[in-house]
């Protein structure tokens, strides 16, 4: 376990835009998502799944990034900023990609985050930069599926977070589940 992982920036914006505004702190209200954000809700707040099924559950409360994919991104030249993409939380020195379905994130003091599967990535990345979606989805040398733009989860318990904060990762009893696209 890694016991350098820690927050590095928090964002929320309050309407459905690619890119979230960094701000001090935000507020995660179990079951529901980020305060205020525009993805906070019981049920499917991302407007493709809404239009798919409004009834779904909102598997996709919180979006977490990693820094260091940010940094490989950059060595790649592309430019990416904490909250460029649309994360409500920017990470550091931990491998999020990593994680098994289930693994819960205590964020701060009291927060829990349970995570529920991988973002996919939508084309709208390619306005943002171009030839970055194929950066974000890919496959690897075994010709498999891979997405590398972050993970979502669910809020259990609620709380204030901000930058600097600690993450403490506690992974689900075994089988581990791979995670998938959510």
């Amino acid at each position: 376990m890694n016991h350098n992982a820690q927050i590095l920036a928090v964002h929320t914006d309050t309407t459905h835009r690619f890119s979230k505004h960094t701000v001090p702190e935000i507020e995660l209200l179990a079951g529901l998502g980020v305060a205020g954000d525009s993805h906070q809700g019981v049920t499917v707040q991302h407007l493709s799944r809404v239009r798919a099924d409004p009834t779904q559950p909102n598997l996709r409360q919180v979006h977490l990034m990693h820094q260091e994919l940010f940094d490989a991104l950059a060595a790649k030249g592309f430019t990416v900023a904490p909250g460029a993409l649309g994360e409500n939380v920017t990470t550091t020195g931990i491998d999020l990609l990593a994680l098994p379905r289930g693994t819960r994130l205590h964020l701060g003091e009291s927060a829990v985050v349970e995570v529920t599967g991988l973002r996919n990535p939508c084309a709208q990345i390619e306005n943002f930069q171009q030839g970055l979606l194929k950066e974000l989805v890919g496959y690897d040398d075994a010709g498999t599926l891979v997405r590398r733009a972050g993970i979502m989860g669910v809020i259990r318990r609620g709380g204030t977070i901000r930058p600097g904060e600690r993450i403490v990762v506690v992974l689900p009893e075994e089988p581990f589940e791979a995670l998938e696209r959510v």
